[in-house]
């Protein structure tokens, strides 16, 4: 039986969603993945469709619509079923600005790039024996380099050295700041991949193997719960989130 994936396509064009989500899209149907592609944020309010999922694909920048916290509701529930979410740059975690259900699932939200595109520096591998990442070498890349507000809860797997390009926040000195990751939802499995500004980024082959592996690890959550007999209820509370 072949899997389902939905990558949500829209936003701003400057990430070039249509060509990034057109690339995951032929990767994924390689692989036996059923793939859509939804242009409209209201596939977030159906719970019956994402919970069908074993993985959602976020391709969606700077969001226009000023959304309320609840809009998010069903893709929190669905996530915390089973279903998998993986995604990159600010298809992901520059999606949604001001909801912070959204960033506090995905782990992060984007806060600036210091120089912009075209700034040359290094994503170094720190976990050299997960599976995610083995074999996998630091590499230089030429892009925006993402500074980003993270979760503490997220297992690091590739960070980046900042500053590369002097700025007020050079004054602290010498940070790195997380660039590749995984976190849980409840039953679900979330991956993120801060490259991605353009979607040539990935002709380079350490970015694209990293975000290869990041997909189709994504994707098992569902399975998993699924085995098991698993569902959302169990994480369920009465009590304010946010």
């Amino acid at each position: 039986m072949k899997r389902n994936v939905l990558l949500l396509c829209g936003g701003w064009e400057g990430h070039e969603p249509e060509q990034v989500t057109d690339r995951l899209k032929k990767y994924l149907e390689s692989e036996n993945f059923e793939v859509s592609v939804a242009d409209s944020l209201e596939v977030l309010q159906d719970l019956e469709r994402l919970k069908a999922l074993d993985l959602f694909i976020p391709v969606w920048t700077m969001a226009k619509e000023d959304l309320p916290k609840l809009y998010f509701e069903p893709l929190l529930e669905a996530v915390g079923s089973g279903v998998g979410v993986a995604g990159c740059h600010g298809g992901m975690c520059d999606a949604f600005r001001n909801n912070v259900a959204w960033q506090f699932l995905t782990g992060a939200n984007w806060v600036a790039h210091p120089g912009c595109d075209g700034t040359s520096y290094r994503v170094n591998i720190i976990s050299k024996s997960n599976p995610l990442t083995e074999g996998i070498k630091d590499f230089e890349v030429c892009s925006e380099q993402y500074y980003l507000h993270v979760d503490p809860a997220n297992e690091v797997l590739a960070t980046t050295r900042f500053p590369t390009v002097k700025w007020y926040h050079s004054a602290n000195g010498e940070v790195d700041v997380p660039q590749v990751w995984t976190r849980k939802w409840g039953h679900g499995r979330v991956y993120y991949n801060a490259l991605g500004h353009h979607n040539d980024v990935f002709d380079i082959p350490e970015a694209w193997e990293l975000m290869r592996r990041g997909l189709l690890w994504a994707a098992e959550s569902k399975r998993l719960a699924a085995e098991k007999g698993l569902s959302a209820d169990e994480w369920k509370s009465d009590k304010g989130m946010y």
